[in-house]
C-alpha cells in the first residue's frame, strides 16, 4: 500500500474523503476540514487532534511561529505530519 493510500486510511477514521486524492488534493481538504471545524465545531476539532496524539505545545509553538499561514492550513499541517510519522513508525516495526 502506498504512502498516501495509508494516509488516507488512517485519517478516514475522522474523516470522510475520497480515497484516489493526491496529497497536495489532501492538504487542502485537511485545510478546508480544519478551518471548518474551528469556526463550527471546536470540541470536535480538539478531539480529533488528541487521537492523532498532535503535541498541544508544538501545535502552539507552530502557530505563533507560522503567523504568515493560517490556523487552518499550520493544523492541517501538524495533523497530517503525525500521521505520516506514525506510518514511518509503523513500517519501521512491521
Amino acid at each position: 500500500m502506498s504512502d498516501i493510500h495509508s494516509l488516507i486510511k488512517i485519517i478516514n477514521k475522522d474523516f470522510e474523503i475520497d480515497n484516489n486524492l493526491s496529497e497536495e488534493q489532501l492538504r487542502q481538504l485537511m485545510v478546508n476540514s480544519f478551518a471548518y471545524l474551528i469556526e463550527e465545531d471546536f470540541s470536535k476539532l480538539l478531539q480529533i487532534l488528541y487521537r492523532a496524539d498532535v503535541d498541544q505545545y508544538k501545535l502552539k509553538e507552530l502557530l505563533e511561529s507560522n503567523a504568515d499561514q493560517s490556523s487552518a492550513e499550520v493544523i492541517a499541517d501538524a495533523y497530517l505530519s503525525r500521521q505520516k510519522a506514525k506510518i514511518e513508525t509503523w513500517k519501521k516495526y512491521s
